[in-house]
Formats: C-alpha cells, sequence, structure tokens
C-alpha cells in the first residue's frame, strides 16, 4: 500500500512543479494550443520587453465525428519506437491486462482505414512490430460510422505513403533487450523502395527469450454438502518463445487516384513451457505449442468514391500437454493431450462514396465474411500414445480410463452486412454524420438479424471549440475456442477451462459527449448498456473439487463515466499530459451458476505523462509516466488497486539517425493485480508475480527515411 501512495504521489508531482514555475519568472502568453512533444520546433517566437508570445500548431483538429492527432508531433520526444507504444500516448487511452481502452471502455484499431480479419492479439503483436518512424495522422473515433466496418470506438492509424515520390531506398534497424526477472531481444528491419507509381515495403521481426510466472493462490473450496477444502498452492512457469514476424506490401497506382493495394503479414511462433506446483496439488506439466498465420489482402480504390477488396486469413495453432498431477492425495490425473485449431476465413467488401452538392455525402457498401472453424483436441493415457500418428484406435478409454471427452469440431460462421450512411456541412460550424448497418449473423447455433445505427454531431460554437455527441450501437463476438465443446486444463488440473457453445455476441448501445476547449483540453462523458455482456469468470463448483473458468453471457453490463484530459508545459523544458478517468460500473447475472449477482462499483484511472528536456545538443531527454488504478470488479471478481511508474532516458545523435533509449518499466512492481473472490460460496486469492523491467534499445535510419506500413490481421477472436 505504501508503494501505490508513492506511486500517486510521484504521478501528480509535475503538476505541482508547473504550478509553482508558472506563476513566476517570466511572464508567458500562450496563443490556443495543444502542447507538444516539443514546442521549438513549431513555435512562433516575438520577443516584447518582459513579455513573450507563444503560438503551436494544434496537435488535434475535429473532423465529422473524429478527433485527427498529429501523433508524429505527439510522440515525437518519447521514448516510443513502435506503433503500439504509440497509440498508447494519445490522450484518454490507456493498457489494462495487455488490452487497449479508450476512456475505459474497448477500442479497436486498424490501419489507413481498412478493418481486417486479425484477431485483437494478433494485431496488437503486429503493431508492435511496425516502428514509429511509420505513422502519420491518428483518427481517433468513440463512435465509428458504418462505412470504417467496424463498431464502438475506432483509432484509425494512418500509414505514411510514398508513391509518386523520387526513387530510393529507406530503411530503419531496430535492436532491444530487456530484462524481467529472464532476458528477452528483439530485432527488426524494415525497408520501403518507391519510384515513381510503386512502391513496395518489407519487413521482418525477431523476438525471443525466456520467461518467468509464479502463481500463489489461497481458497476455501465448499461443496454442497458443506465440506470446506483449504486450498493453497504455488506455481511456478518457465518458458521460451520465439516470434517471427513478416510483411510485404505494394502499391501501384494505375492511373490519377487510382490506386491497386497488396500487403502480406505473416507470422510464425513457438512457446516451450514448464509448470510445477506445491502444496494442496502436486502437479508437473510439460506444454509446446507453435502457430502460423498467413494473410493476405487487395484493394482498389477508383477516383470516383469507389472501393472493393478481398482478404483471405489462414491460422494454425497446434499444442500440446503432458500433464501429471495430484490434488488432496484423492484426485490425480495423468494424460496427454493434442489439439489444435485451425481457421480459414475470407472477407470480401464494396463500398461507394458519393461527394454531392451543398455540403452532402453519402456512402453505402456491403461486406461478407465467412469462416470455417476446423478445431480438434483429443486426450491419452500417455505420451507414445499420441505420438502414434493417425492411430486414434491406440488411446485406452475403451478400459475404464477416466480421461476426459475429446473435441472434433467444423463449424462454418457467416456474416453478411449492408448498411448506408450520409453527412452534411451545415455551415462552418455544425456536421453531422449518421449511417445505418442490417446485419445477419448466422452459425450452426444462432441465425438472426440486427440493426445498428450510428449519429455523429459536431458543433462548433467558437474557433478553437467544439462539441461532439454520438449516439452508437455495437456487436462483439466470442472468441472461437470460447464456443467449442472442449475442456482444458490450467494450473495441474484443479483448474478447467470450459467451452461455451450456445455463447452469444454481446450487443451495446451508447451514448456519448465530448467537448474540446481552446484545441486543447479534452473533456468526456458517456453512457453505455451491453446485452448479454460476456467475460470468463472463475466459479468454485459445489459439485466437486474444481473451479471453472467459462465463458457466460450475463444479463447486461452498464457504464457510466466522465473523463478529462489536461495538457500543459514549463517553458521549453517540461512537457506534461495529464488524464482523468472516473467511471460507474454495473454487472448483473441472474442465472450466474448457483449464485447470481447484481453488483456495482464507482472506480477512477489517473495517468500522466511527463517530458523533461535535459539538453538539446546534445539531444538527452528524460520521461516519466505514472497510472494508478482504483479498486473495481469484474464479474464476481474484486479487482484490487493497481499503478505504476516508468522513466527513460532518450539520447539522440548522428543527426537524429540514430537513438538510444534506456528504460526501466514498473519501477516499484506494483503494475501486476492479484485479483480476489468473496462472494456467497466462493473464496479464493490468485497473488501473481511482478517484477520491474530493465531494458536498452537502439534504433538507426538511413536514407531519408519515409517509410509506410500496411493494415494488421484481426485475429481477437482465435486461440
Amino acid at each position: 500500500m505504501k508503494r501505490l501512495y508513492l506511486l500517486s504521489i510521484i504521478c501528480f508531482l509535475s503538476a505541482g512543479v508547473s504550478a509553482q514555475e508558472h506563476t513566476g519568472g517570466e511572464r508567458t502568453l500562450s496563443a490556443d494550443s495543444i502542447i507538444t512533444s516539443d514546442a521549438r520546433l513549431d513555435s512562433i517566437y516575438q520577443s516584447l520587453p518582459e513579455v513573450m508570445i507563444t503560438g503551436e500548431r494544434p496537435v488535434v483538429k475535429a473532423s465529422q465525428g473524429k478527433l485527427v492527432y498529429d501523433l508524429p508531433r505527439l510522440i515525437r520526444d518519447l521514448p516510443v519506437d513502435n506503433a503500439y507504444d504509440a497509440v498508447k500516448e494519445l490522450p484518454g487511452v490507456t493498457e489494462m491486462n495487455g488490452a487497449l481502452q479508450l476512456a475505459g471502455q474497448d477500442v479497436t484499431v486498424i490501419l489507413d482505414g481498412k478493418a481486417t480479419t486479425l484477431s485483437t492479439g494478433q494485431l496488437y503483436a503486429l503493431l508492435k512490430s511496425i516502428p514509429a518512424s511509420r505513422i502519420g495522422n491518428a483518427e481517433v473515433m468513440y463512435n465509428a460510422p458504418a462505412r470504417y466496418q467496424v463498431r464502438g470506438a475506432l483509432i484509425n492509424i494512418q500509414l505514411k505513403q510514398a508513391v509518386d515520390a523520387p526513387s530510393s531506398w529507406q530503411g530503419e534497424f531496430y535492436a532491444g533487450y530487456n530484462q524481467k526477472y529472464y532476458e528477452d531481444f528483439e530485432e527488426r528491419a524494415s525497408m520501403l523502395y518507391n519510384k515513381n507509381k510503386f512502391s513496395v515495403d518489407f519487413l521482418y521481426s525477431h523476438k525471443h527469450g525466456r520467461t518467468y510466472n509464479a502463481t500463489d493462490k489461497e481458497a476455501v473450496h465448499t461443496l454442497a454438502d458443506g465440506t470446506a477444502y483449504p486450498m493453497t498452492t504455488d506455481e511456478v512457469r518457465r518458458g521460451r518463445s520465439h516470434t517471427h514476424s513478416f510483411r510485404v506490401g505494394a502499391d501501384y497506382d494505375i492511373a490519377k487516384n487510382h490506386r491497386l493495394s497488396f500487403v502480406y503479414n505473416g507470422n510464425y511462433d513457438t512457446y516451450h513451457n514448464r509448470m510445477q506446483i506445491t502444496g494442496s496439488q502436486q502437479s508437473a506439466a510439460l506444454s509446446n505449442s507453435s502457430g502460423w498465420l498467413h494473410n493476405g489482402r487487395l484493394d482498389y480504390r477508383a477516383p470516383f468514391g469507389l472501393k472493393v477488396g478481398a482478404e483471405l486469413t489462414y491460422y494454425r495453432s497446434p499444442s500440446d500437454q503432458l500433464l501429471d498431477s495430484r490434488l488432496l492425495e484423492t484426485h490425480e490425473l495423468s494424460f496427454f493431450t493434442q489439439d489444435c485449431q485451425r481457421i480459414n476465413r475470407w472477407k470480401m467488401f464494396l463500398a461507394q462514396e458519393h461527394s454531392l452538392h451543398k455540403g452532402w455525402a453519402v456512402n453505402y457498401g456491403i461486406v461478407y465474411t465467412t469462416s470455417i472453424d476446423h478445431s480438434y483436441q483429443y486426450y491419452y493415457e500417455d505420451k507414445e500414445q499420441g505420438m502414434m500418428a493417425g492411430n486414434r484406435a491406440a488411446s485406452a478409454k475403451g478400459a475404464g480410463s477416466a480421461l476426459p471427452d475429446d473435441m472434433k469440431s467444423r463449424k462454418r460462421e457467416e456474416t453478411l452486412n449492408i448498411y448506408a450512411g450520409f453527412s452534411k456541412n451545415f455551415g462552418d460550424k455544425l456536421s453531422l454524420d449518421a449511417s445505418l448497418a442490417v446485419e445477419c449473423y448466422k452459425t450452426p447455433v444462432w441465425n438472426q438479424w440486427d440493426w445498428y445505427p450510428v449519429v455523429n454531431l459536431n458543433y462548433m460554437p467558437a474557433p478553437g471549440h467544439i462539441l461532439q455527441l454520438a449516439l452508437s450501437s455495437d456487436k462483439d463476438y466470442p472468441e472461437y475456442w470460447a464456443v467449442q465443446d472442449a475442456v482444458s486444463y490450467l494450473g495441474g488440473g484443479y483448474s478447467e477451462i470450459h467451452g461455451n457453445p450456445l455463447l452469444k455476441p454481446a450487443q451495446n448501445y451508447e451514448f456519448k459527449a465530448n467537448y474540446i476547449l481552446k484545441n486543447k483540453y479534452i473533456f468526456g462523458a458517456w453512457f453505455g448498456h451491453t446485452k448479454d455482456y460476456s467475460v470468463q469468470t472463475l466459479y468454485q463448483s459445489s459439485q466437486r473439487l474444481v473451479e471453472i473458468y467459462k465463458y457466460l453471457n450475463f444479463d447486461y453490463r452498464q457504464q457510466a463515466g466522465i473523463q478529462a484530459s489536461i495538457p500543459f508545459k514549463v517553458k521549453n523544458r517540461l512537457n506534461s499530459r495529464l488524464t482523468l478517468i472516473g467511471i460507474w460500473h454495473r454487472e448483473k447475472d441472474s442465472d450466474f451458476w448457483d449464485i447470481p449477482f447484481d453488483r456495482k462499483q464507482c472506480y477512477g484511472i489517473a495517468q500522466m505523462s511527463n517530458t523533461l528536456t535535459l539538453s538539446t545538443r546534445p539531444d538527452l531527454k528524460l520521461t516519466v509516466t505514472g497510472f494508478v488504478h482504483s479498486k473495481a470488479i469484474q464479474g464476481i471478481y474484486d479487482l484490487p488497486t493497481s499503478g505504476n511508474v516508468n522513466a527513460s532516458l532518450r539520447y539522440g545523435f548522428a543527426k537524429g539517425k540514430a537513438v538510444l533509449n534506456l528504460y526501466c518499466n514498473d519501477i516499484f512492481e506494483t503494475g501486476q493485480i492479484s485479483p480476489r473472490i468473496r462472494f456467497q460460496t466462493q473464496n479464493v486469492t490468485n497473488r501473481y508475480s511482478c517484477f520491474r523491467e530493465l531494458g536498452v534499445s537502439f534504433t538507426y535510419k538511413f536514407g531519408g527515411y519515409k517509410e509506410k506500413q500496411r493494415e494488421g490481421v484481426d485475429t481477437s477472436r482465435f486461440k
């Protein structure tokens, strides 16, 4: 708790310093602007006796329901070396449990306005492999119009283009090392060649290293007959992994405003894990997994507003596990398992936009997506049986074995989306963007039609002042493996992961209001209602000694929140931004196993980033960031207060072509939460290990580097 108090003090310390320095010394009059990371390069100075007038280009502009950020200027002096970390620097964006959120809510990230079939996890991996120097503007939409083929909150990263530029080779090399209990490495190379109407780019990234994780579990498991079993276990996992990511893309301008684009994304990864559990449970497990991803996309854009494209994704992820476990000397598990998820997914779309007279514009289109999930999971009494290629009869289940049931599945899923929308400018102060999408979602279990209206209204009462109102609807589809009728074992066998073939997509409706003051300060408020909200939640079974992790549809989730993003600076030395978020959260499920719940919680998030220019020659900057998240809930989980403090020292040299970055993340080792459950018969606490991370990275650019990059692949629903 002392560490969290210290973390909060550090997070807000620079605010006090700013106020003290601003009240004395030289008077400064600042024009309406957004404070960037290096105002010296973009400001106009006029010296007057005892007065300095400073003007800056705004880093954010509003345009028909979206906020457009000059992201390269926003991250110019920050220790950011990839697109994923760059996105986290946008006002209101936070990272929770490895996922990006906008104003405390889930957000979709796309590249160059192109929604893809990659999952969230694979897209995040792709963003982490893209150099920050390839990024152009970032469009933030709390409510995405239908023409983006994405519903809900959206961040569109526009990548720098090089078609029609002079013939040249450009590139960047990157190497990084970090220590987080064990070591981890990354090497990355990126190249771009362009000539007249043609450009081609290539990216290769290799990440490899070792991992270490520890989990201490304290629980009291109560069965239906009233018998209580104390459970105390210590779990240690050690692993090693390799991830290879590669991309090739090309653009060709057939004629003026006729562009043909192709991109291929590939990924191959391997992971080897060794697990040991002591205490109430004695377990040992060896597991191996690998994954192949192939994604290709072809797009054509015509000058009269036509866009047509097709995308193919192939994903295959086989894994195996050898498990031997004894629980309280009465329950034994000993088996070898093999499983595999294979996804084939196709997407085709046709879209048209028209610009009409008097500020009117219309858009409409059709998107068809289909996928086949061909997955299996087999159990064997020993590893030798599992390795007998193709001989399922070798499984000894027929001899009275208590092995779990096998699973083999082939499921087809289809989605047809038809949309139409319009936009209209009413003078210079008012603009409207609205759309309606009709969607059919068909699986072996569900066949339903839904309507999705979206309305965005922008009003500018005065220059630099913007009011945004938005009404949106959304649907969140479950992961493919979550709807398989399969049981997997976690943590030595006491924990089971159950699939749910009847899991429904969640439907969300939200109202959002934003006010931008002086093109600088951003204030927002929202209310959202999510029907059939689903999340993986733990439940201690009342029938047997096992805890079950399973995705279930709740009755609903409701959220109401407010947000403020406040940038400020001290002369040309300190640039800071403070983001505050307050949320009221409610989740209700009237048929959650045998313990229905209706839970409410208010919590807050505070995030602060401070960049101090130590020297301009040499180019030396220190960045300190702080993050605090108060107590929250998820299902029947209680999530404790958490936060972190990160620091980095950035040194630029070789005329800006080289950057050396030293960093330390989670200095006080407070970033990892330890969730607990104290609800009726449920009593579980999981304490996860947390280690500070030390690292160094080096980046070198050559050839007047003006890169571009392609969109990622959506793999959020893959295993």
